[in-house]
C-alpha cells in the first residue's frame, strides 16, 4: 500500500521541529519492553553498513542510503496506515511533541498523522526523483545544498518513525513486524549518527529506545551436537 499522495506541499527548511506540546498524561512506552527491544532481524553490527567506502564519493553515498531509508520507512509506515486515521491520530504526535506542517509559503498547518505523513512522503519523493537534486546520470554534480536538503529529509522521516512507535507499536508487534521496525531505526540512527544529520536535540525524545536498541546484544547460547 503506497502512501505517497500528490500534495501541494513542500517541506520548509528548518520548520519541521519538534513544539514541545505535551499530553494530559505520559502513556507507558511499550516499544521499550525488553521482550521487544531484543527483537532484531539481523544480530550484526549495523554501524559497519553506514561507515563511508574508501572508493565512494560523500555525496553519492549519502544519496543512496537517504533514498534507501525513504523507501524502507515509506514501506513500514505503509503495514499500519490503515490504523492511521484522523479519527485515532488527530495530530502528528510522538512521545510530548506534536509536529506541524509547512506549505511552500510557509504557512503552519496543524494536522492529522495520515495528512503529516502523506506531506512527508510526497515532498521527500520530489527530492529524491529530482535528478537536479539527486543526480544518477555520470558526471552531473550534486547541488551545493544537496548536505541542507538530506539533513530535512531525515529529519522528516524521523518524526514518522517516532510516530509509529509512539502511536502504532501494538498494531505492529500485533503483526511481529516489530523486529523489522527495531533493525530499521537502529539502521536510521547510526547513518544520522555517523554523519551528523540530525541536531541530538530532535532525536533526543527516542533516546531511551535508541540506547536499548543500539547496545550490542548479549552473544547467543549455540547448541552442540555431539555425535556418537
Amino acid at each position: 500500500m503506497s502512501v505517497v499522495c500528490c500534495a501541494n506541499y513542500r517541506a520548509r527548511k528548518g520548520k519541521g521541529k519538534p513544539n514541545g506540546k505535551k499530553p494530559p498524561t505520559e502513556e507507558k512506552k511499550h516499544y521499550l519492553d525488553a521482550e521487544y527491544t531484543k527483537v532484531r532481524v539481523v544480530d550484526f553490527d549495523l554501524k559497519e553498513l553506514v561507515v563511508l567506502p574508501r572508493e565512494i564519493d560523500l555525496n553519492e553515498w549519502l544519496a543512496s542510503n537517504t533514498t534507501t531509508f525513504f523507501n524502507l520507512i515509506n514501506l513500514q509506515y505503509s503495514t499500519i496506515s490503515e490504523f492511521c486515521t484522523g479519527d485515532t491520530c488527530p495530530a502528528m504526535t510522538a512521545c510530548n511533541t506534536t509536529y506541524y506542517w509547512y506549505d511552500e509559503k510557509g504557512k503552519k498547518t496543524k494536522c492529522t498523522a495520515p495528512q503529516y505523513v502523506d506531506f512527508v512522503m510526497s515532498s521527500v519523493q520530489k527530492l529524491v526523483t529530482d535528478e537536479d537534486i539527486f543526480p544518477t546520470k555520470y558526471g552531473k554534480e550534486f547541488p551545493n545544498t544537496f548536505d541542507s536538503l538530506v539533513k530535512k529529509i531525515c529529519r522528516y522521516l524521523f518524526h514518522v518513525l517516532a510516530h509509529i512507535y509512539w502511536s502504532h507499536y501494538k498494531e505492529t508487534v500485533a503483526m511481529d513486524l516489530h523486529g523489522h521496525l527495531n533493525t530499521l531505526y537502529t539502521h536510521f540512527i547510526v547513518f544520522i549518527r555517523e554523519f551528523n544529520l540530525m541536531d541530538p536535540k530532535e532525536t533526543s525524545m527516542m533516546d531511551d529506545l535508541t540506547e536499548a536498541l543500539c547496545t550490542p546484544l548479549p552473544p547467543q547460547p549455540q547448541n552442540h551436537v555431539t555425535e556418537r
